[in-house]
């Protein structure tokens, strides 16, 4: 946990104290001037359209310790602001002073830490990990979705001095970021989820992400295990002399390996051989794609000397990440709001979840566009159009100009093999995605929520979980009402 004085952060950041009280005791990193408090250190960083330096004053009134700058140089440039003793540390670049200061954390945590990354589910591999590594440890994870270069620091000043294991998730949204990452991470080892086309926009080919990713490994002692899912036709192929590798999936050539695959109302229930140990499983959240995660998280904490049996009772009990493949039972209808993110296998995915279930009137697909996607995005929206089509969806809700593809793409399936066409219904807007559902989903549906996080279907979701959960009376969903909305 963060406690180092002002003077101390200066040192270890190679700034300049310009001003201020050397010996303030600084506990915590802010980047948002609207909660920063006593014992915060303010970075401004300098975005695309805001320069967060203009809210030094607010900050230095909220009781700020310290704050960096790169736009001051001397005291005499900060005479127009109120006397204060925060310190003022002049560093030439806010962002990489940062990450200055968390690779000098870095070098103080005695704990292990385990990297987590990839194109699709890290988030949900990084709760599950944290899951089974609490059957034998204390464990800190990454919180929220910290997982930038501004962010990864920020999570390393945060591990508690009780925490034996630390599950730290490194994402990126530019080429060359995930290396600047790691080298302040410095993780133990690493595990990378799959290789696929979240980024190829920036980065041209899956090749090159494939080349990104494996930079996870930039400051990993060579004792470091690099933990690989198996079933990815890119990470499968991957031999790196001298570093010890450790594949995990469904494939014989896997170290840690699912069997026996099934569903139960959508639940994937499998054997899970470890090391020679066959464990038995049933995972509270759904889609099969959710094994490979578990079997990750088995992987890592075979490695950590964790009872198997232990662990996979902690992952049986995990039940979903906030807008990651959430099911709500509530006012007749089965809510799936799998809304934080998609790309085109996550959201086929979702699909085979909705499709997977029984019970249900009728299964409702909320979609919107997959970003990030580059020249092939049309296709690659048209591709998960033919792969809902031979799953019996109902209804299709599709939201932006992309998503649209998704229904031609369906229709086409559906005319080309014989499939019963689906009801598609397009939506310019939020608002008009709410009004479809206020009128049209009743008791006895399934609905999924599937899109990019920027298009914002979690609030659709949160609308719709509200409505179910409202008695009739107050204008909640009744059969009677949906019937007359069709």
């Amino acid at each position: 946990m963060l406690r180092m004085t002002a003077g101390e952060v200066c040192r270890a950041v190679g700034g300049r104290l310009i001003a201020g009280d050397s010996e303030g005791l600084i506990t915590h990193i802010s980047l948002d001037s609207r909660t920063v408090s006593d014992g915060d250190l303010f970075v401004p960083i300098i975005g695309e359209r805001v320069d967060a330096h203009d809210f030094i004053g607010q900050v230095i009134k909220s009781g700020a310790a310290a704050v960096f700058t790169s736009r001051h140089k001397s005291r005499e440039e900060i005479n127009a602001f109120p006397e204060t003793a925060a310190a003022w540390i002049a560093v030439e670049d806010t962002r990489g002073a940062l990450q200055a200061l968390g690779s000098f954390l870095r070098s103080q945590i005695a704990i292990p830490l385990v990297g987590i990354t990839g194109s699709v589910g890290k988030t949900t591999t990084r709760e599950m990990t944290a899951a089974a590594l609490s059957a034998g440890f204390s464990v800190y994870k990454t919180p929220g979705n910290s997982n930038s270069q501004v962010g990864v620091p920020i999570t390393l000043a945060q591990i508690p001095d009780e925490a034996q294991i630390g599950v730290i998730e490194l994402g990126m949204s530019e080429p060359g970021e995930l290396g600047r990452i790691a080298r302040v991470a410095r993780v133990d080892c690493a595990l990378i989820t799959n290789i696929g086309l979240a980024h190829i926009e920036q980065l041209g080919s899956q090749e090159n992400i494939l080349r990104e990713k494996l930079c996870i490994q930039e400051g990993m002692p060579e004792d470091g295990i690099l933990f690989l899912n198996g079933d990815d036709p890119l990470l499968r192929q991957v031999k790196i002399p001298g570093r010890r590798v450790l594949y995990y999936g469904m494939g014989e050539n896997c170290d840690v390996r699912g069997e026996n695959l099934r569903l139960e109302e959508g639940l994937p229930v499998f054997d899970a051989v470890c090391f020679g140990q066959r464990i038995p499983m049933k995972l509270s959240v759904m889609g099969s794609h959710m094994v490979l995660n578990a079997l990750a998280a088995l992987a890592v904490a075979a490695r950590f000397g964790v009872d198997l049996e232990a662990a996979a009772g902690k992952l049986s009990q995990y039940e979903g990440y906030k807008g990651r493949q959430q099911i709500l039972r509530t006012g007749g209808v089965t809510i799936i709001d799998d809304s934080y993110n998609a790309s085109p296998a996550s959201m086929k995915a979702a699909l085979e979840v909705l499709s997977s279930l029984t019970g249900c009137e009728r299964k409702i697909a909320v979609l919107a566009d997959m970003r990030e996607l580059g020249p092939e995005a049309p296709r690659l929206h048209q591709e998960v159009g033919e792969f809902a089509a031979r799953h019996s969806i109902d209804i299709f809700v599709l939201y932006g100009e992309l998503a649209a593809e998704i229904g031609r793409g369906a229709g086409e399936a559906c005319l080309r093999e014989g499939f019963a066409a689906p009801e598609i219904r397009r939506c310019e807007s939020l608002g008009e995605v709410d009004a479809w559902l206020d009128t049209h989903v009743g008791a006895g549906d399934a609905v999924l929520f599937k899109g990019s996080n920027s298009m914002g279907l979690s609030k659709a979701a949160a609308h719709l979980t509200e409505k179910a959960c409202m008695p009739p009376a107050g204008g909640g969903i009744s059969r009677e009402k949906e019937d007359n909305g069709r």
